[in-house]
């Protein structure tokens, strides 16, 4: 009997996140603060003493759960850039408990909730009145959930 291989992942040794000098991230960018994937809203840059470096200050929102984030950093060195990726599904049903069923391709899945509060609404809203809609899938960091949502075109 031959063994067979088995494969912890499929995304081509891809890594979860990296290096990238503090001085060359953007705002609107993305980083790793406090070990959670944020979106960066507001950076400034402060110059130091003779021989210090220039500090970099970091606001960043987690993009999977709103929370504001701050670091500051010395320009010169590096911060970890999650690999953020996007991915588009078709809303096929909302079960009773907010888990939805997305389809892709052929392919359904059905491990992710609603996103809480108003987006989450307005998506079981448009989606209760028969609105066919496409919810963006985020995903950093082995976490994934739906970060926002449209009503899909040519119906």
């Amino acid at each position: 009997m031959a063994e067979e291989e088995t494969f912890e992942s499929a995304d081509a040794g891809a890594s979860k996140t990296f290096p990238m000098q503090c001085s060359a991230l953007r705002k609107n960018g993305f980083v790793v603060l406090k070990a959670r994937p944020c979106k960066i809203v507001e950076m400034s840059t402060s110059k130091t003493g003779k021989h210090g470096h220039a500090k970099v200050h970091m606001v960043g929102i987690d993009i999977f759960t709103g929370k504001k984030y701050e670091d500051i950093c010395p320009s010169t060195h590096n911060m970890d850039v999650p690999n953020v990726t996007r991915k588009e599904y078709t809303l096929v049903d909302i079960s009773d408990d907010d888990y939805c069923s997305l389809m892709y391709e052929n392919e359904v899945r059905d491990d992710l909730k609603l996103p809480p509060g108003e987006e989450g609404q307005k998506i079981k809203e448009q989606f209760g009145d028969g609105s066919e809609i496409i919810v963006t899938v985020l995903k950093a960091l082995d976490e994934e959930a739906i970060s926002s949502f449209k009503q899909a075109t040519g119906k």
